[in-house]
């Protein structure tokens, strides 16, 4: 498995897949293409089906239109074989021959993948790459997944993970203090400073309970605006995490220390997910991403209340498994309905698992992997309009009970 900072990405909203991915890819084609009269960006499938929703041709406007003049055609009912978020980049003469072409994919959490990806590849640090594996090690060092993840990652990702935890506290911060109409058409007002504010008027369990979706609200509308997030392990779930994090640390007083070890659980659970099945919602739907996020904000919340490694497993098993199927259709492709609220229910469920699996023993009959094997078949089974396309589910209906949504 490659480094656990492929799962926490650095950036800005709203989709790892449909705008990190594509900026990245452009920038890449520009530093191979510079003396050109023109670019022509073809974009396919998921990507050309909800990417004007997605900012997708503003990510790739604003670093190629410098250069030279840019034309993107979209072509949402053509779906490459690789993968459904297919890219075609091409650079022009002024006869409008072509320079160079590059087929590029963005494989979901803001990576490429293509043929002949001349960036650097992703060093594959883990020797192993299932959690039972993990776990066997575990029981057998008396080790914890943190601390594996330390052994293959080395001293040095304890800097990368309190980078991610700045980012991310500073993302609850600003979104909390942000009001007005999130961009977009919909029509949608920030609520996270507002939750936050009912939340405290309250005691016990509403209070937290209050906290925990306020916070995920939060990170989710900083990222409907184009706002600096963390991928968790992408864009439109990146608030799942956060929240539960922030929630427990204020409440618990946990050092920087313990929230720290309890990321990098959290990150080696989703790169599980990312190396044996799929975190992009255009290839197996949204159960790949707040799916494996609920997952990840299990572990992490199981470990920091003390559950042994068994536990943790538990807790993000549930956390998987309770969102299989579920389905990735955009209200007019835009990373907001039901995606904003999406992320502060998963926050909710990932802390109930970790309660779940805390009266528990740790033993259960379907282990992590076994479901992270069923979600991948069960994505490849799911329609592609549930998988990123606006073309089915929530986005159909509202486009066909209300003129005014409409589906990009």
């Amino acid at each position: 498995m490659e480094s656990i900072k492929q799962i926490f990405r650095i950036g800005n909203g709203p989709s790892s897949s449909h705008t990190m991915g594509p900026k990245r890819a452009a920038e890449m084609f520009l530093a191979r293409n510079r003396e050109v009269d023109s670019f022509r960006v073809t974009l396919y499938g998921s990507l050309a089906a909800t990417g004007r929703g997605h900012m997708t041709d503003v990510a790739i406007k604003s670093v190629l239109e410098p250069v030279a003049p840019l034309e993107i055609a979209w072509k949402p009912k053509v779906f490459l074989d690789f993968h459904p978020n297919g890219m075609l980049f091409e650079s022009l003469k002024a006869d409008g021959s072509v320079i160079q072409a590059w087929t590029v994919y963005s494989v979901g959490g803001g990576a490429l993948a293509s043929d002949d990806l001349s960036d650097p590849q992703p060093e594959h640090v883990y020797g192993m790459s299932t959690v039972s594996e993990i776990q066997q090690w575990c029981d057998k060092q008396g080790g914890s997944y943190w601390e594996y993840v330390q052994q293959c990652e080395g001293d040095e990702i304890w800097d990368y993970l309190e980078e991610v935890w700045r980012v991310m506290v500073d993302a609850v911060h600003h979104g909390l203090e942000t009001e007005g109409i999130i961009p977009g058409g919909l029509g949608i007002r920030r609520k996270a400073g507002s939750y936050l504010i009912r939340a405290n008027s309250y005691s016990g369990t509403m209070k937290s309970r209050g906290q925990v979706y306020a916070y995920a609200l939060a990170v989710s509308e900083e990222n409907a605006t184009g706002g600096k997030i963390v991928t968790a392990p992408t864009c439109g779930s990146c608030g799942v995490l956060p929240a539960v994090l922030y929630q427990i640390k204020e409440t618990r007083n946990f050092i920087d220390k313990r929230i720290l070890r309890a990321l990098a659980t959290a990150g080696l659970f989703g790169n599980v997910v990312r190396t044996n099945a799929s975190i992009s919602g255009a290839e197996v739907g949204c159960q790949g991403e707040i799916g494996v996020a609920c997952a990840m904000a299990a572990a992490a919340a199981c470990q920091l209340f003390g559950g042994s490694p068994a536990q943790i497993e538990y807790a993000a098993e549930m956390g998987l498994e309770h969102h299989l199927g579920l389905t990735c259709d955009p209200v007019c492709g835009l990373v907001q309905i039901p995606c904003i609220e999406r992320n502060a229910f998963a926050a909710a469920r990932a802390m109930d698992a970790n309660s779940y699996s805390t009266f528990s023993d740790g033993k259960h009959r379907v282990s992590f992997d076994k479901v992270v094997e069923v979600m991948k078949q069960t994505g490849h089974d799911l329609p592609s309009l549930y998988k990123e396309t606006a073309t089915g589910g929530l986005a159909k209906y509202m486009q066909e009970q209300d003129g005014s949504f409409k589906t990009f």
